[in-house]
C-alpha cells in the first residue's frame, strides 16, 4: 500500500502554516489567555482590558515573558495540525471513493472534520494542558515542559479533555465553511489547471479572506466552551509556594460554569470574545494563506520524491 501523497502533503504544509502562524501571534495569545483565565472575585479584577497584561509585562520588565510557553505551543501546534489535516485529507479521500460521490456535502464533511479533530485532541491534549499553565503563570515563573506535566498526576495532564472533544465542532465550523467556500471559488479554476502537476491554489488575499470569515463564526458560536477549557486548564492566580503541599480540587466544567454565572453573569460567559476573535482569526487567515501557497510547492516536491524512488527502486530490481 502506497503513501497518500496528497494527504501527506496537506499535512505538512499545514503544520508548517501552523508554527509560523503560532510564533508570530503568540504574545497576543499570551495576553488573551490569561485575559481569559481569570474570574471576576468580589467585585474586583485584576485584568479589566486585554491591553492591562501586556501593560504588566512591560511595566515589570518581562516583556520576554509574553513568550513564555512558546516552544510547548509551538510543538502541539505543529503535531495538531499535522494530526489534523492528515486525517481530514484521508478522512475525505476514503469517503469518497467508498460513497462513490465526486465531492463531499456539508454534513458529512462537518462529520469528517469532527472525527479528524477528535483524533487531533486526544493526541495533543497533555501538550495543549501544558502550554496554557505556561501561559497563566505569573510572568518569568514559567516553568519547563516536563516539570509542568509531572505536577500531579498523569490524569491531570489531559485536563479539559471532555471539552477540547466539545470543541472540535469550532475546526470542523471553520474548515467546512472555508471548504464549500473554496471549492465555489475554485471551480472554474480547476478546470484550467492539471491535477497531475499541482492541484489548483487560492490567492494569498483569498485564502485570508476566506479563513477569516470561516473562523469568526466557529469562535463565536463556541466561545463559552472556549472560556471554560482555558478556566480548567489555567494556572490559580492565587498559587503560591505555601500553597504548594495542599492539594487542590480538580476543576470541572460544572465548577467553571456556577464559578462564571455567580461572579460575572450571562456576558461572562463572553469574556475576551473579541480577544479571541482577534488571534484566532489572524491565526487561522495567516495558517490557511500560507498553508495554500505552499501546498502546491510541497505537492511537487513530494510527487518528484516519489517519482525518484520509484526510478531508484526499478532500478534495483533490474540490478
Amino acid at each position: 500500500m502506497g503513501v497518500d501523497l496528497e494527504s501527506l502533503s496537506e499535512a505538512t504544509s499545514g503544520a508548517v502554516g501552523s508554527l509560523l502562524s503560532t510564533t508570530i501571534l503568540y504574545p497576543l495569545d499570551t495576553c488573551k489567555t490569561k485575559y481569559q483565565a481569570e474570574v471576576q472575585a468580589h467585585g474586583q479584577q485584576r485584568y479589566r482590558h486585554l491591553s492591562d497584561v501586556l501593560w504588566e509585562a512591560i511595566s515589570n520588565g518581562q516583556v520576554l515573558s509574553l513568550y513564555q510557553g512558546l516552544g510547548t505551543k509551538n510543538l502541539q501546534s505543529f503535531i495538531a495540525q499535522f494530526v489534523y489535516f492528515y486525517g481530514y485529507s484521508n478522512f475525505k479521500r476514503l469517503y469518497l471513493e467508498r460513497s462513490g460521490y465526486k465531492s463531499v456535502g456539508t454534513k458529512a464533511n462537518l462529520v469528517l472534520a469532527a472525527a479528524a479533530g477528535a483524533c487531533t485532541a486526544i493526541i495533543t491534549q497533555p501538550l495543549d494542558t501544558a502550554s496554557a499553565r505556561m501561559q497563566t503563570s505569573a510572568f518569568g515563573k514559567s516553568k519547563g515542559l516536563w516539570q509542568t506535566l509531572t505536577e500531579g498526576d498523569w490524569s491531570h495532564a489531559f485536563d479539559g479533555l471532555g471539552i477540547s472533544l466539545l470543541l472540535t465542532s469550532n475546526p470542523a465550523i471553520q474548515y467546512t465553511v472555508f471548504d464549500q467556500l473554496k471549492q465555489r471559488l475554485l471551480k472554474g479554476k480547476q478546470n484550467k489547471t492539471d491535477k497531475d502537476l499541482s492541484p489548483a491554489s487560492l490567492s494569498a488575499f483569498s485564502a485570508f479572506a476566506l479563513g477569516a470569515l470561516s473562523k469568526s463564526i466557529a469562535t463565536i458560536l463556541t466561545y463559552p466552551a472556549i472560556r471554560c477549557k482555558v478556566m480548567i486548564q489555567a494556572v490559580d492566580s492565587s498559587e503560591n509556594v505555601a500553597e504548594k503541599a495542599q492539594k487542590k480540587p480538580r476543576k470541572t466544567i460544572l465548577g467553571v460554569l456556577f464559578a462564571i454565572w455567580n461572579r460575572e453573569g450571562f456576558l461572562g460567559f463572553f469574556k475576551g470574545l473579541r480577544a479571541q476573535i482577534l488571534k484566532t482569526v489572524l491565526s487561522s487567515a495567516l495558517l490557511l494563506m500560507i498553508k495554500e501557497k505552499i501546498s502546491a510547492t510541497t505537492w511537487v516536491l513530494m510527487l518528484a520524491l516519489s517519482r525518484s524512488m520509484l526510478l531508484t527502486r526499478g532500478r534495483l530490481k533490474s540490478a
